[in-house]
């Protein structure tokens, strides 16, 4: 663009962004126009129905004074008279105020009128119709005469063979029928416009109340925050469930879904019926905060926040499970070094002796003293090397051999052990291997630790293979698992030592789980835990 061109638009003010309505707001207009239409509606349908209630009712007062006036023997009296009119004109008018009516007119079969309200009209035609009274029918219509429109009808006179003699008409003017209606209309417009007023003030409160919990937004901006809202919960990566007052499921997103394994239609379940463990179940339903626990596959941590006035509640899961995976191998590589270290130092007040033995010049007894100690060290590595060819396992098991004797445990490997190369199930991972045989030593070494005052502590593995499966177990000298406990030692927070976390063997079992295989408790001089795991892929 131009430097001109720029400055001008620079210097040109914005247009001012158009404010959308409010939801409320719309439907407020909405309501008004609506109540307006219905209130309008209703007071045009009830005026016409009052106009034709009352022309109704004027065409049979009409009609009842025709009829008594043509029945009257005055009347008829009159017609067969040489002049009718010096009766009829007097007595019409004494009708026409006694009964209220704008006309009673009086004529010859011809339609010359004998008496009318005007007395110039006397002797004049009739103007209206009247051949079907002739007839011995009545006349009824509305007609606009010398009085204006009128309401009227027309009847015959007989004499007493039935035959018509003169001609009755009676009449009330339209203006005096609207006359009528204009007290009843008055009413009818302020109900209306009352029903107006409180319609608009029920309809404000609404809407007052609507922009209260709207916060103010249109239509178009909540249709935004509610799509934002789902591509939000499908697309954050923890877990949220959300729980009326009755503990039952409200909302719950893919993470929660994929965190929790559950499936198919949650809305409106209960936390009860929704299949997860206890101690997990137990979490969703009172406040907790960054809580551990196992899930079908996963360790998650679960946060649970009540909502207001026991509306209900808000849980949050995260994934635990690579972060306790990794905790555990930190675990088991710390150990390993706390092991070695050990063995440096006790390698070092070996080779100190070896020295100060050559030193002295007894050459044999340090040639001894060496090589026993490097029997006795090569012993279980030559065990384990030569009955063990996985490399992950072998390697485990010379650690947790050398951190079980620095904390004064004998680790044994049985006799009847042995996995050759390739026997692993194809998908049990290094990780899951760790995690099931490392926490399942860790537990039997501080059983056995726990029991030491009693016998010595020892601690002694399995691996091999047994018929489909793979065994996997390990005996300690401890006090054993009371039978009552052998239902619950598998539950996250089941812990024999103070201040455990209880997370070692629910994560066995759960690794188990995983990968096909279950876990068995058993009883000899002290606990003996195994895992069967099948060497089949989708046994």
């Amino acid at each position: 663009m131009p430097p001109t061109l720029r400055r001008a638009a620079a210097g040109r003010p914005r247009a001012p962004r158009r404010r959308r309505r409010s939801l409320a707001s719309q439907l407020f207009v909405v309501q008004i126009v609506i109540v307006a239409v219905v209130v309008a509606g209703g007071a045009v349908l009830a005026y016409l129905f009052a106009s034709g209630q009352a022309e109704d009712a004027a065409r049979r007062e009409v009609t009842a004074t025709a009829h008594a006036v043509a029945d009257a023997p005055t009347v008829r009296e009159a017609a067969l008279a040489p002049d009718p009119s010096a009766v009829l004109q007097p007595y019409a008018e004494r009708v026409r105020q006694d009964s209220g009516v704008a006309f009673v007119t009086v004529m010859d079969t011809h339609g010359v009128r004998w008496a009318h309200p005007d007395p110039a009209q006397i002797g004049r035609p009739f103007l209206g119709h009247f051949e079907p009274a002739l007839r011995g029918q009545d006349v009824q219509e509305t007609y606009t005469g010398t009085l204006g429109p009128s309401v009227r009808v027309v009847t015959p006179v007989f004499d007493g063979q039935r035959r018509v003699v003169a001609l009755v008409s009676v009449g009330i003017t339209v203006q005096s029928i609207s006359a009528g209606l204009r007290m009843p209309l008055l009413a009818l417009t302020g109900v209306a416009l009352g029903a107006l007023a409180l319609g608009g003030a029920a309809s404000y409160l609404v809407t007052v109340r609507l922009r209260r919990h709207t916060h103010g937004m249109g239509a178009a901006e909540l249709s935004a925050l509610y799509d934002y809202h789902q591509a939000t919960l499908h697309s954050v990566h923890e877990g949220l469930v959300l729980l009326d007052a009755e503990r039952r499921v409200v909302l719950c997103n893919d993470a929660a879904r994929e965190l929790l394994g559950l499936t198919g239609e949650l809305a409106g379940a209960e936390v009860a019926d929704l299949g997860l463990p206890g101690p997990l179940a137990a979490a969703l339903s009172r406040p907790v905060r960054d809580e551990l626990h196992l899930a079908s596959e996963r360790v998650v941590v679960v946060n649970t926040s009540p909502v207001g006035d026991g509306l209900g509640s808000v849980v949050t899961l995260r994934d635990h499970t690579e972060l306790q995976a990794v905790s555990g191998e930190l675990d088991s590589v710390r150990g390993f070094a706390d092991a070695l270290a050990a063995q440096a130092h006790e390698a070092a007040n070996r080779l100190h002796a070896v020295v100060s033995l050559i030193e002295l010049g007894r050459t044999a007894e340090a040639v001894e003293f060496a090589t026993a100690e490097l029997e006795l060290a090569q012993q279980l590595t030559d065990r384990v090397v030569a009955a063990v060819s996985e490399p992950v396992l072998a390697a485990l098991l010379l650690g947790k051999a050398a951190q079980a004797a620095e904390r004064g445990v004998e680790l044994t490997l049985t006799p009847d052990s042995r996995i050759d190369d390739g026997v692993l199930p194809p998908g049990l991972t290094a990780r899951d291997l760790v995690t099931l045989l490392g926490n399942l030593i860790d537990n039997a070494v501080d059983a056995a630790l726990g029991h030491a005052a009693v016998r010595a502590p020892e601690v002694a593995v399995t691996a091999r293979v047994d018929g489909a499966e793979l065994l996997l177990g390990v005996a300690d000298s401890g006090p054993g698992i009371a039978p009552g406990d052998v239902t619950e030692v598998f539950e996250r927070g089941w812990s024999t030592k103070s201040g455990g976390r209880g997370l070692g063997l629910a994560l066995v079992a759960q690794t188990a789980r995983r990968n096909g295989g279950r876990v068995e408790v058993g009883r000899a001089s002290g606990a003996v835990l195994t895992v069967r795991l099948p060497l089949e892929v989708g046994a």
